[in-house]
């Protein structure tokens, strides 16, 4: 019987991977985007459903460890299987950057940002892009939406993925490595 539980956990483990991958492939991040290369890639999964596939960029001499770390430049796509509802993304980035601690002082940038946000789409991709003295934007769908020149809001932001206490731990770990 052991064996047999065994097996069932090693054929969903793969099959999740494989599912991973086609994720990943579907979402279809390009090896270098706006002079920074794709360092990292991965999937979030929450109670069984692919939400997103997440990729992390960064200049191509660095780790994405490194970048995060010394505060260089860094792009955080996100492309979306699901529909989310806009007030969803809300909360759960508000209740993220509470845990963390994060949004002393950041709250009517915050407010802004989110004012930005609209309901999610599946196909959709949200990009933040932060460069170093430019400070960050959002972009949805190749727009830019939203920009400020904040280089801590955009630390705590970019924290909802990158940071301890984050959304995900294994994605975190996934993106960083």
């Amino acid at each position: 019987m052991r064996q047999l539980v065994i097996g069932l956990m090693l054929l969903i483990s793969i099959t999740a991977q494989a599912s991973d991958a086609d994720r990943l492939k579907q979402a279809g991040f390009p090896a270098q985007v706006e002079g920074l290369a794709l360092k990292n890639q991965a999937v979030l999964n929450y109670l069984w459903a692919d939400v997103y596939a997440a990729a992390l960029y960064a200049q191509a001499d660095l780790t994405a460890r490194q970048a995060w770390d010394q505060q260089k430049a860094l792009r955080l796509v996100l492309y979306y299987f699901r529909n989310i509802d806009r007030a969803d993304v809300i909360k759960a980035a508000s209740a993220t950057l509470e845990r963390q601690q994060a949004n002393a002082g950041l709250n009517p940038e915050i407010a802004r940002l989110h004012a930005r946000f609209r309901d999610i789409r599946s196909g959709d991709r949200y990009a933040l892009d932060f460069r170093p003295g430019r400070g960050l934007n959002l972009e949805i769908n190749g727009q830019v939406v939203f920009s400020s020149s904040d280089d801590a809001l955009a630390r705590a932001y970019l924290g909802i993925w990158l940071a301890p206490e984050g959304l995900s731990d294994e994605l975190r770990d996934k993106l960083l490595d």
